[in-house]
């Protein structure tokens, strides 16, 4: 089992009358890729900064390998940080901005220059390693920064978005990149973004934040497949949410009347009594469309618009003049290609794909 490389309880952050954190508790494990991941204003960053301690806890405790760190000073923690921006110094080499602060910390001119070239070969630069910032694409200048952050060999790693900056190109590969470095030096890192694809490609766990709040935390899987409440269910990833009340409550399922009187059977992560009234969640690739209608878990209305998007197609289907739901289908798939906008269409539902959600 994992040591416990970092451990919040009952954390909160106010400035002045405003909450930005509330009662945040969970641990992190030692080699573990962990997502803080929310819409701006959640406190992503402000729970990144109080773990570096660029920021004082208003209540409760951080602890890191089991101690308790807020009396340490960032510069006695054993955390680094890469930031937005990269904050590299412009006039120095790719080697002497890795180098630099290993020499800040003492560390003699030939161990320095070993670590130097460790650093630079781990994030394939040696061939640039005599440039300047200025010379690099944001790519390469985002390599630096994490040699620079990785070199002192911290404990942890804190990234603050650090891929925003870059083109989508360029961010997908720099994904592969942090996974394989992350796997390679066994540092514990914590990265804090908006982008939920980031998310979900990288990490061992994710924990989506709302309000200040932790709404539910576990793997990608967990996190898209099996959302906690309603927040979680919109944010990560697309999905239909439909108003319903649950008709019938049985161990295995629900059944639930939805808002357009329709009858679907559902499931939740939660226990659900008859009468209780909430949302149902199908993501859109959990459905297909078809002129006949099937067997089980399915819905009927009319096409009213289909979009062309590369990899596959999204359709649009008025279930009422207020209700519309979204379909997609891989390109690779012919069901749908005959259909037409405005004809009646029936929409089949996996198994297991719809969610009950209580909020």
């Amino acid at each position: 089992m994992s040591e416990t490389a970092i451990q919040l309880e009952s954390v909160r952050k106010d400035f002045g009358d405003f909450t930005a954190l509330s009662e945040v508790s969970f641990e992190i494990s030692d080699n573990e890729f962990f997502t803080l991941l929310g819409p701006s204003g959640c406190g992503k960053t402000t729970l990144l900064r109080l773990i570096a301690g660029f920021l004082n806890t208003t209540g409760g405790t951080i602890r890191l390998f089991g101690e308790e760190i807020e009396a340490l000073p960032p510069n006695k923690r054993p955390i680094n940080t890469v930031f937005q921006n990269y904050a590299l110094f412009p006039h120095m080499t790719v080697r002497d901005n890795i180098g630099f602060g290993l020499s800040m910390l003492g560390w003699s001119r030939s161990d320095v220059a070993t670590r130097v070239d460790e650093m630079v070969s781990m994030v394939k630069l040696d061939q640039f390693a005599e440039r300047r910032p200025s010379q690099l694409s944001g790519g390469q200048q985002q390599r630096v920064a994490l040699a620079r952050a990785m070199a002192p060999k911290p404990k942890v790693l804190l990234l603050d978005e650090p891929l925003s900056a870059l083109d989508l190109k360029l961010r997908q590969e720099m994904r592969l990149e942090l996974k394989r470095l992350q796997n390679e030096t066994g540092i514990t890192f914590i990265f804090v973004t908006h982008d939920q694809e980031e998310a979900l490609s990288m990490s061992d766990r994710i924990a989506v934040m709302s309000a200040g709040k932790v709404q539910q935390i576990g793997s990608a899987v967990d996190i898209y497949e099996f959302p906690e409440n309603r927040f979680v269910a919109g944010f990560i990833g697309e999905t239909n949410l439909i108003e319903a009340e649950v008709i019938d409550a049985s161990a295995d399922a629900l059944t639930c009347q939805l808002v357009n009187g329709a009858v679907l059977t559902a499931r939740s992560l939660h226990e659900i009594t008859k009468g209780q009234k909430g949302w149902v969640s199908i993501r859109p690739e959990r459905m297909t469309l078809s002129k006949t209608k099937p067997k089980g878990n399915s819905l009927s209305g009319t096409l009213t618009g289909a979009t062309y998007l590369g990899t596959d197609n999204q359709y649009a289907v008025g279930l009422t003049d207020d209700l519309s739901l979204n379909v997609r289908h891989q390109n690779r798939t012919s069901v749908g290609a005959a259909m037409t906008t405005g004809e009646p269409v029936h929409i089949s539902i996996a198994d297991n794909a719809a969610r009950f959600l209580v909020d």
